[in-house]
């Protein structure tokens, strides 16, 4: 029997729209021969299925379950393309981890840990991984910004902890600009990272869980033609994404080996992509995306396809990872 997929999208962020398509990349992928694929909205005022017709079907959350056609419809399996919480974050695998129903992300604790900057590279560090010195700062905090560039310098990076796609981040070359660049992070997040510049080759590293085996896709660099890896250099064309990267056999194996571990020691799932900065010789960690974008033009299908894993293939393989872990 063909199993009934939910592929969530949308969600509570600034990157809901990101995660529309996402999702519609995924939809459109999956193998119709073996799944039934169910496009399901979750947004703060509503949860919906959204069918053919664009008609909106209410899901409902003590099961999360439909009806069509006086038929309860439940899902076997849940593919995560929410981007940003609350797909992102814990909560959404917390409740699914609750109606014992399967998805294809990583478990809640490694959700929250992983979404959170600040104890991310906390826990990391124990391990040897490397990071840029930080300062930190919650809502509310006294801001001391000679404090701030004494500890990391300038130019620096002010960015919310918790948010993804270079939503709130500004870079920093005066201490007169920390305020305003303060005051934009926190639109995103009550908690800030500021964080010191690492100037160096900047690569992306997917890592996966495919056919039962932790693999390290392709690396890619990272060449914006804006000042830093920005939202419009992310997603509106504005850098070139180089895979594989154009680093030494030497470095491809050093970062690949760390991003493996990293996987390992979080006891992470699904999809994975770590953002490094190489300093000279030395990588340094910036963050861990454990639902990172899935389109055609997106960092990791890329990797993936470069590797010899079509896009069908990769969303099929989540699946049937998600399922059996579930067993």
């Amino acid at each position: 029997m063909k199993k009934n997929v939910a592929i969530i999208m949308g969600g509570f962020s600034s990157e809901h729209d990101i995660s529309i398509k996402s999702a519609g990349v995924v939809y459109k992928h999956l193998d119709a021969e073996k799944y039934n694929p169910y496009r399901i909205h979750i947004n703060k005022d509503a949860w919906y299925y959204l069918d053919e017709k664009k008609i909106e079907h209410h899901i409902n959350k003590n099961d999360f379950s439909i009806v069509l056609n006086d038929e309860k419809i439940k899902f076997d399996v849940v593919f995560n393309a929410i981007h940003g919480t609350p797909g992102e974050d814990g909560i959404l695998q917390s409740y699914f981890e609750l109606l014992d129903i399967p998805h294809t992300s990583c478990d809640s604790y490694q959700a929250a840990l992983t979404f959170n900057k600040r104890d991310l590279l906390s826990t990391l560090k124990p391990y040897g991984i490397k990071s840029a010195t930080s300062y930190f700062l919650n809502l509310g905090d006294t801001i001391d910004c000679l404090a701030i560039v004494e500890k990391v310098g300038l130019p620096c990076f002010v960015k919310a902890n918790r948010a993804g796609s270079s939503f709130g981040i500004s870079k920093v070359y005066e201490e007169k600009e920390l305020e305003s660049a303060i005051v934009k992070a926190f639109k995103e997040d009550d908690e800030i990272i500021i964080e010191s510049f690492l100037d160096g080759t900047e690569v992306s590293v997917g890592v996966i869980t495919y056919k039962g085996e932790i693999t390290v896709l392709p690396i890619t660099e990272i060449v914006t033609e804006n000042d830093f890896f920005d939202y419009e250099a992310k997603y509106e064309g504005k850098s070139q994404e180089i895979t594989p990267a154009r680093i030494t056999i030497e470095k491809q194996n050093q970062i690949s080996k760390i991003a493996h571990n990293i996987y390992s020691i979080l006891k992470l799932k699904g999809f994975t992509r770590s953002e490094f900065i190489f300093k000279v010789d030395e990588p340094y960690l910036l963050e861990v995306n454990t639902t990172p974008g899935l389109t055609e033009e997106s960092i990791l299908p890329q990797q993936a396809q470069i590797f010899g894993i079509s896009l069908p293939q990769l969303f099929e393989n989540a699946i049937e990872e998600a399922l059996k872990n579930n067993t």
